[in-house]
């Protein structure tokens, strides 16, 4: 395919993975044809394609709402939580040892300040997960509250764009619970005392999902994996976050059609990085378990495409053969430069390995990792998206991908 070729098959790409499927979440009906989408591209190319079932959860919440009184405060039902309808006392914590302290049994537990800074990780999340937050939890489930309300401002780390954000995310976490707006949180400070009324008409749905992978090459143990994570969060089109990296491996789905190398490439579409239990990827350890060492390298793709600034290639671990090729990629593409170390994606599995890894996204990502608001809400959409760029992008990982075989 000439360069007009990809730049169409990029942009048709986007359009149906943003816009004619559009929500993407874990367990959805969209996040399945989604992942159709990529097994069917990837069959039209002649890859030898492989799904992997996944246990999920969907949800879905037909809204909340909070009353004290004849007030009523802005809240929304926390992503995965259990709906409720709950009435008590209103009590309130700021801080962990608050919630660690007595006499919250039966109330229902604003949550602000220092203590809601920043998004809990989820309670069984094993990649990252703070002391800190796992105190949270554990004070949290002894202390017998009805519910919660949290009280966020933005945590772009984290969280991403999101304001205000949902403190908690977990399905395995069962306390139900609601997040506002901070300045919302200062009002209901007002009620702390007083009895408050909790509706939140949310539920959990058990579902299924899929990894998918495809290969080709050389039917050797060792190969070569180049990733991207397929789902994005509830309510927001994911053009970033990360249609562009799924678009990415389609082009070189095309690209490497007729790859014969000796080093077997695998293309995957992780499911479940925007999802409170990371299935697509902890399914992924489980059936590589002590093989991982056959792993040569991994190129994870996630933030690509932005339409300011150039795209970055963030290098883990890289010598010998590795390294020349990089460089030569980088000297071949002036379009891409070297970015600095990253963790938030899915080569972070493989970097824990003690695998070789490259991290591909754009730069202006990677110097607004914990400013930007964009990631996780209705403005992630295409027309952020500079699809030349992907163009570029897969070239790029092609020559790599050749130079090295």
């Amino acid at each position: 395919m000439n360069r007009k070729q990809l730049l169409n098959e990029a942009i048709r790409h986007l359009q149906v993975l943003c816009t004619d499927i559009g929500n993407r979440a874990v367990g959805s009906r969209g996040n399945r044809q989604a992942t159709d989408y990529f097994r069917d591209q990837l069959r039209a190319h002649d890859w030898l394609v492989e799904e992997t079932p996944l246990e999920v959860m969907d949800w879905h919440s037909d809204g909340a709402s909070l009353e004290c009184g004849h007030e009523s405060f802005e809240v929304f039902s926390g992503p995965y939580s259990l709906g409720c309808s709950a009435e008590g006392e209103l009590a309130e914590a700021s801080c962990v040892e608050e919630i660690e302290g007595t006499g919250l049994h039966g109330k229902i537990l604003l949550l602000h300040g220092a203590v809601a800074a920043e998004q809990v990780m989820p309670k069984n999340f094993v990649f990252y997960n703070p002391e800190e937050h796992r105190r949270i939890i554990a004070a949290l489930e002894k202390s017998g509250v009805k519910a919660l309300a949290c009280a966020t401002g933005r945590n772009a780390a984290l969280a991403g764009g999101s304001y205000p954000f949902p403190l908690f995310e977990d399905g395995d976490f069962d306390i139900p619970n609601v997040y506002m707006k901070d300045i919302e949180g200062a009002r209901l400070l007002n009620c702390v005392g007083r009895s408050v009324r909790l509706e939140s008409r949310a539920r959990r749905i058990p579902e299924t999902a899929f990894n998918v992978l495809g290969r080709k090459g050389d039917s050797g143990d060792r190969r070569l994996v180049i990733s991207a994570h397929i789902d994005a969060k509830k309510g927001s089109p994911g053009a970033i976050d990360n249609a562009t990296g799924v678009a990415v491996l389609l082009l070189l789905a095309g690209l490497l059609k007729d790859y014969l190398g000796h080093i077997p490439v695998e293309l995957v579409a992780f499911n479940g990085e925007d999802y409170y239990a990371a299935p697509g990827q902890m399914k992924y350890l489980e059936q590589h378990q002590g093989r991982f060492d056959q792993v040569l390298l991994n190129i994870n793709i996630d933030g690509a495409g932005y339409k300011e600034g150039p795209s970055a290639f963030s290098p883990f671990g890289l010598d010998g053969a590795w390294q020349q090729a990089f460089d030569q990629v980088l000297q071949k593409h002036p379009t891409i430069i070297q970015g600095g170390p990253w963790y938030q994606g899915d080569h972070s599995i493989f970097l824990q390995a003690g695998r070789p890894a490259i991290a591909v996204i754009s730069a202006w990502f990677l110097e607004h990792l914990d400013t930007q608001d964009i990631t996780h809400t209705p403005r992630d959409n295409p027309g952020i998206v500079e699809e030349e760029r992907l163009v570029e992008l897969a070239l790029a990982i092609r020559d790599l991908v050749l130079w090295i075989h």
